[in-house]
């Protein structure tokens, strides 16, 4: 039995809101997904990244119903996507890449109707409506039509009709698309705020950073999902550990690498070009590395370390290194 969180009303089913096992689907013999396997905990923020064309549009309609797939098992709030019945698509938003509102309806008749749709009634929905429209910061320019609003106001009025009738899961494909830093950072701020109140997110994007925000994520290549796992998890396959970033002098950077190689807990070191100095060391564990670090590079007399900190290369790089293993057969 799915259970009510008492601050926000939403419902919450236990394990996971979302499983899939070996889940294909074809448009032809060259496109589509193949042998899709994952699951989402309710109430986490589950991350879809990939190139464009790799299959993340496809994956989002096979969990929201709209494509029924060819072979395996979904299974989203307890049912599967194409036989949802009415209750369980209740509990549900669904935020598409394209702008599908009226255009010559005002904000807030376009939120009027979609709530509507959900059967909410004329009466009863406006306390609602007046609350996520404030969520989304267009209480103001309610009065405005649709055809008027910026680019980005336009993708906020799409949530605000995704949420207006307080789903448990949120499907939302491409949401930042196109928008500004400023702005994508306010949808992951609306983000969080949801999973804060016990929501399940299920979010594609193509911004390689934003997977920071995810509690897992998914990465897909040619229409198959080659790794899940937390960001930091994804990390750690790609780097094969973790980095310390080393600054010492220059004049002393052979010995340092000399020292270092020499090393059981150091599984790769090299010195970085962009900055004289500079040593990227390898290894499990930085936090338990350096100390020991510290003490190598001490025990030359002539070695002095002006810097020593864990470093974190930004996730497009470890995109990248991911995608050449995936193309490579590794």
């Amino acid at each position: 039995m799915a259970q009510r969180n008492e601050n926000t009303d939403v419902q919450q089913p236990q394990r996971d809101s979302i499983s899939v096992c070996g889940v294909e689907y074809h448009f032809n013999a060259d496109t589509g997904v193949s042998n899709i396997s994952f699951a989402v905990p309710a109430g986490s923020i589950f991350g879809l990244v990939g190139p464009s064309g790799s299959g993340k549009t496809t994956t989002v309609r096979l969990l929201a119903g709209v494509y029924k797939a060819d072979k395996g098992l979904l299974v989203v709030l307890g049912q599967a996507p194409h036989r949802f019945s009415t209750h369980t698509r209740e509990q549900i938003g669904y935020m598409q890449q394209q702008f599908v509102l009226y255009p010559n309806l005002t904000v807030q008749e376009n939120l009027s109707f979609v709530a509507s749709l959900y059967g909410m009634s004329y009466f009863g929905r406006g306390k609602r409506m007046k609350e996520i429209l404030s969520f989304v910061d267009l209480y103001a320019v309610r009065h405005r039509l649709a055809r008027q609003l910026s680019g980005g106001m336009q993708r906020r009025l799409q949530l605000a009709c995704s949420l207006v009738h307080n789903p448990v899961l949120l499907f939302a494909d491409e949401p930042t698309a196109g928008i500004d830093p400023v702005l994508r950072g306010k949808f992951w701020e609306y983000f969080r705020t949801l999973r804060g109140e016990g929501r399940t997110l299920f979010i594609t994007t193509q911004y390689i950073s934003e997977v920071a925000y995810c509690d897992l994520v998914g990465v897909m290549r040619e229409g198959k999902l080659i790794h899940v796992d937390s960001p930091e998890g994804l990390r750690r396959k790609a780097l094969g550990g973790e980095i310390v970033r080393i600054i010492i002098d220059e004049e002393h950077i052979s010995d340092g690498m000399y020292l270092l190689r020499r090393q059981q807990i150091v599984q790769r070191v090299r010195p970085a070009l962009e900055e004289p100095g500079l040593l990227l060391v390898h290894v499990e564990d930085a936090g338990a590395a350096i100390p020991q670090l510290v003490g190598i590079l001490s025990s030359h007399p002539a070695i002095e370390i002006r810097q020593i900190e864990e470093y974190q290369p930004p996730f497009d790089d470890i995109f990248i290194t991911l995608m050449e293993r995936a193309s490579q057969g590794k």
